[in-house]
């Protein structure tokens, strides 16, 4: 092996972070530099990001470094590794650079005959032109560029004062020193986006970032101990996002509940693994939180703050520290992809006080398949909440969930009035909100009209690929007509020899159709209300 690149192994230092020449995606942390045994020459030892090494930091036997992974490690020739540029020559590379005879060459479409059309980008040159002058950029993209140093300015001038957005993602910052320094070059700057970027746990040393009000750090390894500290530089944060930093637990400096973060209006804590509910409990003082985002972690309670903890009323808040209401303004909650299982869960978030858009999908509770319940009982039980699980409610579909809900809950629990309190709190309010009427079986005249107001109007849509397109169906059918006895009647509706239906509830403001599989289950038991469609597959 050759000692290429040895003369230039001075650019790279242990913890420096670096990328492949041939891929700046591939992006990894100095670990070593010098000889190996059996190989003449010098050598880098990176420590991949991506996993995707050769070894553990050892060869032959003998260790170099330790790396995080079994074979996340790998040695490199000094010639192959880069260790980035600067902001400056990432906008120029960017920005500035002209479009080469290949890349023109790319730009084209297929015709019907198969042949290459051009493309012609209109307005081309003065798109060009226009990003030439750095002086009108207001945002900048410069995602995986091997960026590693914070020179912006040229010659001492100020290039970038109106850029107010800047995409960094997984580049070679680590150094929140550095940050600031790129912070101060540019004077307008209010969204930073440094996702991928594996920050140092060093931050003691940050400057002020008045002018930041969106800060994204998904997956830079960030803690919320450095949070806590952060938070002193930016004074006017109103949007945090932490994805991916497998953060398990909110640790206040010197409360047993966050404080500060006057305008932080949304806080982004998906995808970390967050288990315990008492953790984001020490969120609820943030007084301008209006989003909190806690989508994939490990969470299976949810409940309000005891409200013990509520001393005065909300126009007491301003006057006495102590005295507060739990997460007064936070109105979107995203708490999918968790293991909540419990019904106490879902009620709790009545008590929220302006709480209007939840997010509950793949939770078992959320999961008709695994035991939960389906969406119109979860809006029924919900009051105040507008959009669930991404979707708008209509005021038809609450109307309609409503009355549903109370009606499977009359049928089910009709002699039974303490069961019905203990289990269905909204369920007295509902009934005297929609108007529902005790309904007892009757004799005589009144039998008739009884038998009718149990009839549902279902609209039977078949999918079967082998019978062809069908025209839909619309029959009566009682409510308590089973899934069993529904499958009979679609066999003779739609004239079926020899194939076995299946059948799926499509539900209202549902993105996917729910599979009814019970056949002893009944319509009214599933939730199936008036003017409800219900699709007929076949058997595979």
């Amino acid at each position: 092996m050759s000692n290429t690149g040895e003369s230039n192994s001075d650019l790279f230092k242990l913890g420096q972070r670096v990328h492949s020449v041939n891929d700046r995606r591939r992006i990894g942390t100095v670990k070593y530099v010098g000889e190996v045994q059996g190989y003449s020459g010098v050598w880098v030892g990176v420590d991949w990001d991506d996993g995707n090494g050769k070894h553990d930091g050892s060869v032959n036997g003998v260790r170099y470094f330790r790396a995080r992974a079994e074979k996340s490690g790998s040695f490199v020739r000094v010639p192959n590794l880069s260790p980035g540029v600067s902001l400056l020559e990432a906008l120029q590379l960017r920005y500035k650079s002209e479009s080469t005879k290949e890349e023109e060459d790319e730009m084209y479409v297929l015709s019907a005959s198969n042949k290459r059309v051009s493309v012609e980008l209109l307005g081309k040159d003065k798109i060009q032109d226009k990003l030439s002058k750095f002086e009108e950029l207001t945002g900048a993209s410069l995602s995986y560029l091997g960026v590693s140093s914070p020179r912006v300015q040229c010659n001492g001038d100020t290039a970038l004062a109106n850029l107010k957005h800047l995409d960094l993602t997984g580049n070679l910052l680590s150094d929140w020193k550095d940050v600031g320094t790129i912070c101060k070059q540019l004077p307008a700057l209010g969204a930073l986006n440094l996702s991928n970027n594996l920050m140092n746990k060093d931050v003691s040393e940050v400057p002020q970032l008045k002018n930041i009000r969106i800060l994204v750090l998904n997956s830079t390894g960030v803690n919320w101990v450095e949070v806590e500290i952060l938070k002193h530089s930016l004074p006017a944060i109103e949007e945090l996002h932490l994805m991916g930093n497998n953060i398990s637990a909110i640790k206040p400096m010197s409360s047993p509940i966050v404080e500060g973060f006057e305008s932080l209006q949304l806080l982004n804590l998906d995808d970390n693994s967050l288990a315990d509910w008492n953790e984001i409990l020490k969120l609820s003082k943030l007084r301008s939180l209006e989003k909190l985002y806690l989508n994939k972690n490990k969470l299976n309670h949810v409940h309000y703050p005891n409200k013990d903890t509520i001393h005065e009323p909300l126009g007491a808040y301003e006057s006495h520290e102590k005295s507060y209401i739990p997460f007064q303004k936070l109105s979107c909650l995203l708490l999918g992809s968790n293991n909540i299982k419990d019904l106490a869960s879902i009620d709790s978030l009545n008590l929220f006080p302006d709480l209007r858009d939840i997010r509950l999908s793949d939770n078992p509770i959320a999961d008709p398949g695994r035991g939960g319940i389906p969406r119109f009982v979860i809006i029924a039980r919900l009051a105040k909440i507008e959009i669930l699980n991404g979707s708008e409610i209509s005021c038809r579909e609450r109307k309609e969930s409503e009355i549903r809900y109370v009606r499977i809950v009359m049928s089910k629990l009709h002699d039974n009035p303490e069961e019905i309190k203990r289990l269905h709190p909204r369920f007295g309010e509902l009934k005297n909100l929609r108007g529902i009427e005790d309904e007892r079986p009757s004799i005589g005249a009144g039998g008739p009209q009884k038998m009718a107001s149990g009839l549902l109007s279902i609209t039977l849509k078949y999918v079967g690929a082998s019978m062809g397109e069908k025209p839909p169906l619309t029959k009566k059918l009682p409510a308590t007509t089973t899934v069993g006895k529904l499958k009979i009647l679609c066999e003779s509706f739609f004239k079926l020899k020899s194939i076995k239906p299946k059948l799926f509830f499509l539900e209202e403001g549902s993105p996917l159709p729910f599979f009814l599989d019970d056949e002893m289950a009944s319509l009214i038991d599933l939730g199936v209300g008036n003017e409800s469609t219900i699709l007929v597959d076949e058997e595979s």
